[in-house]
């Protein structure tokens, strides 16, 4: 169901970004437009148009939705990967996207004057906060594979439920 959603979420988005799709709804406006006399510019003339855009508009928020975080998702994960790839880049980049605003505004503050520190000729630096880290470095850090099960040694709570 999901595939199915996203197939028919991004061909709609593309379908309603193409400039002839902008032309269709153009003309259909145009039509009602020029049928106003004809049916003497009634409530149920001008209701047919608001509901018929109301309802168009509410379901493309989902469908246009829906893909625009697609694609922001593919987006920070390509970053991500590129920010670890990358030897000098610093590791603390890495998903920055969930940090809070006053986080991100700070960390945009620092970027932006080493951009400008680097523009006038000045070596580019780290920014400040906690000093950078590699990704190599956060890997080494942290715990290897688990232990598997057969050569841990065993707990209270495992012991108490062998018991029971």
């Amino acid at each position: 169901m999901e595939k199915l959603f996203i197939r028919f979420a991004t061909l709609t988005a593309k379908i309603a970004g193409k400039p002839w799709t902008f032309i269709a709804c153009l003309g259909i406006v145009a039509v009602w437009a020029v049928t106003g006399p004809i049916f003497g510019f009634s409530e149920t003339w001008q209701l047919m148009i608001n509901t018929g855009t109301t309802i168009i508009t509410f379901l493309m928020v989902f469908l246009i939705q829906n893909t625009q975080n697609r694609d922001g998702a593919a987006m920070q994960a390509k970053l991500d990967e590129l920010v670890y790839a990358v030897t000098k880049a610093d590791a603390r980049f890495i998903g920055i996207e969930h940090l809070t605003e006053r986080e991100l505004d700070k960390i945009l503050e620092e970027v932006e004057k080493r951009g400008l520190e680097v523009h006038a000729g000045k070596p580019a630096r780290a920014i400040k906060g906690k000093p950078a880290v590699r990704a190599e470095d956060v890997e080494a850090l942290q715990p290897k594979a688990a232990t598997p099960a057969a050569e841990r040694k065993p707990t209270a709570r495992s012991r108490a439920r062998a018991k029971a």
